[in-house]
């Protein structure tokens, strides 16, 4: 989406706003972009975005294909942070539309085409690259027909090479059908946050207001061959007949050297039933995007099963175990306890320091600043406030949001420093380290992509004053906040431990099996719980698609929290029976080796699902990407993981007698 020069209002100025006009409002909504209303004749110009390819995945600029330039030349338009980050670069175009005026227009003709010319426009049309257009933030959207049934697209090609054939044929003619609402003015009160920022249209306003909206933005993409000699008379925006999209390839526009391509367009207007509020709902239910529901609830609910039945047997055992052990009187206990094997025996060290213990508390720091971003920003889209039209505020509002969450992240990761070391000394390293470690981590697989990128001469390259913004951002925000929680931690009281830990360290009985394939197998559970709703996440990042079933991944979600914390907490009761006391470190991997899950499936999805995405450059972006969001998911279903068997763990001795 575009913003301009003034600052977009923030998420609070809505909710306030909302909560002020509620007294006196017939109704609200929330679209995501302010309502445009036009009169007949009022000239619109459609904007275009990067071309994008799901073979390469690599963003490239409009006008770095000869195609024709507006008038008063080329203007960028303003961009969040999100869409910079994306690989967004918005332009204004020529194309121009008059409301409810039907046309067919002249644009221009190109100078004859050079070498390198043809040779980008052909590469650009094999590796099947989408022009990406925009007319009143709609995204325009093109109906193919496969197989007998209809297909929806946003975007259509540069060209198309037919088959059985080594020529390349360029789209140079655009047949666009604007769908239009009429609209009257009755009394709604219309809230938008996007485009235009804040905007509210009163009964005051109704005559004003009254008007045509723009409800949908189709394009029919044509090649047509023409003569230059005729066309090259014309001046843009001057009328040309009625065109006729032809199946020959003779009457075709073939790309070659030396060619002169003329653009053309013609626009018809269409009044449509369809309001305003819904006229987002042709591209998010388009075809391939749709969520299976019975597929999805089918799976959630037999995890949610299998996952109860762990947990009331677990239940169970622990409750027995705990309810044998207090009817005994102390000499019974030390006999009990002489006699039989498991957690009762590692009482005086199930609290002992755990290896790596600063590098324990950065990870569960970053995990609470991880896991509550997700759960904030999901809990906000699901109620709507990160409307598809605002293109690039998910991730905005998600960088944002892990940037003031620096404050829980310090607080978290230096309590349990000193839950661990009985002090507070060290906690700046502490602080500095969970500022510092996954930012870190994300910085340098950015910094090695974005030469990855530059070396293509791709718009996703993150500009250098965007560098500059983010480093910003991130010690000048993100750092004096966690530094400040970490603080904060050490006036909070240190969580004591139930039980005293002894001076010797109990020998922990050899095992028939390595206790970390157990770890490692258990994350299948909950990824069990995300897999289905994962091929729908990885396929609106890279085939396209929109996404916007928040609430359903709310449910989702919620349902791997729950998981997560019981296959923790039963893989730490399960090593305390056999008398492992380092559960530490198992507690946290239990759930956190849904990431290698995760990665793996992403790796499958790379081969079996992006079989065009081509080059190495492709699937090392994709790579790399997946490699932060593995990461990312483990430091947060680890946190999870490990502060519920930590918990546990307390409250299960808490529970014992102890002399």
């Amino acid at each position: 989406m575009v913003f301009p020069e003034r600052k977009k209002p923030g998420i609070c100025s809505v909710i306030l706003l909302v909560v002020l006009f509620a007294h006196y409002s017939h109704g609200f909504y929330l679209p995501g972009s302010y309502m445009h209303t036009y009169s007949t004749s009022d000239t619109i110009f459609a904007k275009v975005n990067s071309l994008t390819s799901i073979e390469t995945e690599l963003p490239f600029g409009y006008y770095s294909l000869p195609y024709c330039k507006p008038l008063g030349g080329i203007k960028k338009s303003a961009e969040n942070l999100g869409e910079l980050l994306m690989g967004d670069q918005i332009d204004n175009s020529p194309y121009r539309f008059r409301m409810n005026v039907n046309e067919s227009l002249y644009l221009c003709t190109t100078s004859p085409l050079s070498e390198h010319e043809v040779n980008l426009l052909k590469q650009r049309t094999r590796d099947l690259y989408q022009v990406n257009m925009i007319l009143d933030n709609l995204p325009v959207m093109r109906i193919a027909k496969q197989n007998g049934v209809n297909i929806q697209w946003t975007g259509f090609p540069v060209g198309y090479t037919p088959p059985n054939s080594n020529d390349d044929y360029i789209i140079n003619h655009l047949k666009f059908k604007v769908l239009v609402h009429e609209y009257e003015g009755t009394g709604v009160q219309i809230i938008g946050t996007g485009e235009e920022g804040m905007g509210v249209i009163s009964e005051a306003d109704q005559k004003k207001a009254s008007g045509f909206e723009i409800v949908g933005f189709e394009v029919i993409p044509c090649s047509v061959k023409y003569d230059p000699e005729v066309m090259t008379k014309l001046h843009m925006y001057d009328s040309i007949s009625l065109v006729n999209c032809p199946l020959e390839l003779d009457k075709s526009q073939i790309i070659r050297e030396r060619e002169r391509i003329s653009f053309t367009y013609e626009v018809e207007f269409v009044k449509s039933d369809i309001k305003w509020p819904s006229r987002w709902d042709a591209y998010l239910k388009m075809e391939g995007a749709r969520v299976h529901w019975f597929s999805i609830l089918n799976s959630l609910m037999v995890i949610t099963f299998l996952a109860g039945i762990v947990f009331v047997i677990f239940l169970r055992t622990v409750r027995r175990d705990l309810t044998r052990y207090e009817e005994l009187d102390k000499e019974a206990q030390a006999q009990m306890n002489e006699e039989l094997s498991g957690w009762k025996l590692v009482v005086g060290d199930v609290f002992r320091e755990p290896d790596c213990p600063k590098l324990l508390c950065v990870m569960i720091g970053d995990g609470v600043q991880i896991t509550g971003m997700a759960a904030v920003t999901i809990v906000f889209a699901a109620f709507g406030f990160m409307s598809p039209a605002s293109r690039g505020m998910l991730l905005t509002g998600m960088i944002i949001l892990y940037l003031f969450l620096g404050t829980a992240a310090g607080y978290a990761a230096v309590r349990l420093w000193r839950t661990l070391k009985g002090t507070s000394e060290g906690w700046r390293s502490v602080s500095w380290s969970v500022a510092c470690f996954f930012p870190g981590i994300v910085f340098v697989i950015l910094t090695v992509l974005n030469f990855i990128l530059w070396g293509s001469k791709s718009t996703g390259t993150i500009p250098i004053s965007l560098y500059f913004l983010l480093l910003s951002l991130w010690f000048c925000v993100s750092v004096p906040l966690t530094l400040l929680g970490g603080f904060l931690g050490t006036r909070a009281e240190p969580i004591q431990y139930p039980v005293r830990t002894n001076q010797i360290p109990r020998e922990i009985p050899a095992h028939k099996y390595p206790s970390w394939l157990l770890v490692l197998g258990v994350g299948a559970l909950p990824f069990g719980t995300l897999f289905i709703e994962l091929f729908f996440i990885l396929s609106s990042i890279w085939l396209g698609r929109f996404y916007y079933v928040f609430g359903f991944l709310l449910i989702v979600l919620l349902l791997l929290v729950i998981v997560c914390a019981e296959v923790s907490v039963v893989l730490t009761y399960m090593h305390l029976c056999v008398e492992d006391w380092r559960w530490w470190w198992k507690a946290f991997f239990a759930s956190g080796s849904v990431a290698l899950y995760v990665f793996l499936y992403s790796i499958n999805y790379l081969v079996f699902d992006l079989q065009s995405l081509s080059g190495p450059v492709s699937a090392i972006l994709y790579l790399g990407y997946s490699m932060i969001m593995a990461i990312a998911i483990m430091l947060s279903t680890g946190t999870i993981g490990f502060i519920t068997s930590f918990y546990f763990v307390h409250n299960l001795f808490s529970s014992v007698k102890i002399d």
